[in-house]
């Protein structure tokens, strides 16, 4: 992203030089908005990265808190961030959020409680 924003830039200074008139003004704000997404994309993904740093994966806990691997129903989650689907050691984890709709009704469970939601009962296996 930050190569991509670098670039954009420096077409932007390019292209200032060359023409003008009404297609170089629209090529100028439609470089201008693609830099603006870039930035609020980059932004995201580092406070996503210093999210996940903070995490101890070290703490073990009886119930399911920030940092627990849950197994439910053969599915492991990662309380964490929104990351979706991630393979890892031959599993499919997905990166779940705690405030997510299911992350909420996740928290605080301990090994063979269950919660629903949209239908779907997941029983909780194991938490690492």
């Amino acid at each position: 992203m930050k190569t991509e924003l670098a670039d954009l830039t420096k077409g932007t200074a390019n292209d200032s030089k060359s023409s003008a008139g009404d297609k170089h003004e629209t090529a100028q704000a439609m470089m201008q908005l693609e830099q603006e997404k870039i930035n609020r994309r980059l932004h995201e993904v580092l406070e996503q990265k210093n999210a996940l740093q903070k995490i101890d994966i070290n703490i073990k806990s009886s119930k399911i808190i920030i940092g627990s691997l849950v197994k439910t129903n053969g599915l492991y989650l990662f309380i964490s961030v929104a990351l979706g689907k991630i393979n890892m050691d031959d599993k499919n984890i997905i990166f779940l959020s705690p405030d997510s709709p299911l992350g909420k009704k996740l928290m605080g469970l301990k090994i063979n409680e269950r919660t629903e939601i949209n239908g779907v009962v997941y029983k909780i296996e194991e938490i690492e």
